[in-house]
Order: C-alpha cells, then structure tokens, then sequence
C-alpha cells in the first residue's frame, strides 16, 4: 500500500472512531457533559495546540486541519466589512459517517471546538460565529472576523 493510501485509510478510521465515540456518548446521555468539558479544554488550550500543528494564521486554521484531517475541505470567502472570512465547505466524512450511524451531531466536540479555540489562541479579538453546519444543513458556514 503506497503513502497516500495509507494516510487516506487512517483519515477514514480516526473518522470512523470519533463518530463512535459520539454515538456512546449519546447514548449514555453524556455527549452534552463530555462537549462542554472538552470546549473549556479547547479554549485553554487552544494556543498550545495551534503551536504543535504549525498553525500560525487564522486561515491556517481551516488549511492545514484539511490537510491533516483530510475530513472537509474548506474553502475561505473574504469579508471586507469586518476586515475577516467565512469558511465554508458541502462534505465532511466525519459528519457523513455520523449521520449513517445515527449519531448526534459530531460538529462541536470534534471540529468547532478545536477550531475556535485555536483561532483564539491566535487572536483572543477574533469572533468565531457559526452560521450552519452540514449535520444540520447543506454546508458548513463558519464566520470568522476580528
């Protein structure tokens, strides 16, 4: 099996395995404890992880967490008024996985959290506002400004 194959193969798993955990947590009612106690982990450590991914910019953010992840490909749309973007993107294997499984929405313990606490960690004035997400919608709409 050549490298990519390989990195593609442990994409889908690691993808598979959080979508599992999401759907235990849910049913032994404690997806929505384990969330909030992980988003107060992302935001403290939010800096730190950005640090160890070689994220540098809030548009890295978005870039290199594709790159790595290989789970959703995001696409960024300026935004003049506030001097920020919106990041967007119509397919996430984990979501996708989520919803075959019947799962409760992966979106913020494994994705959005993480995200906006890295984006804080970069710049503690930026605003992190999340218009849709593909568990609910038909895309991922995360508008990013300060």
């Amino acid at each position: 099996m050549e490298l990519f194959e390989k990195v593609k193969l442990l994409q889908a798993v690691y993808a598979g395995a959080l979508a599992d955990a999401v759907l235990r947590f849910g049913r032994e009612g404690i997806l929505e404890k384990i969330t909030a106690q992980k988003e107060l982990e992302q935001m403290a450590g939010g800096k730190v992880r950005a640090a160890q991914l070689g994220i540098t910019t809030k548009e890295d953010v978005f870039f290199k967490l594709s790159d790595l992840m290989g789970c959703a490909q995001w696409k960024l749309e300026p935004d003049n008024e506030s001097d920020g973007f919106t990041a967007v993107t119509s397919g996430c294997m984990l979501c996708a996985m989520a919803k075959r499984m019947g799962t409760a929405s992966p979106c913020r313990i494994y994705c959005l959290d993480p995200m906006k606490g890295m984006i804080a960690g970069l710049d503690s004035e930026a605003s992190f506002d999340v218009k849709s997400t593909l568990f609910d919608g038909c895309e991922c709409r995360i508008k990013i400004s300060g």
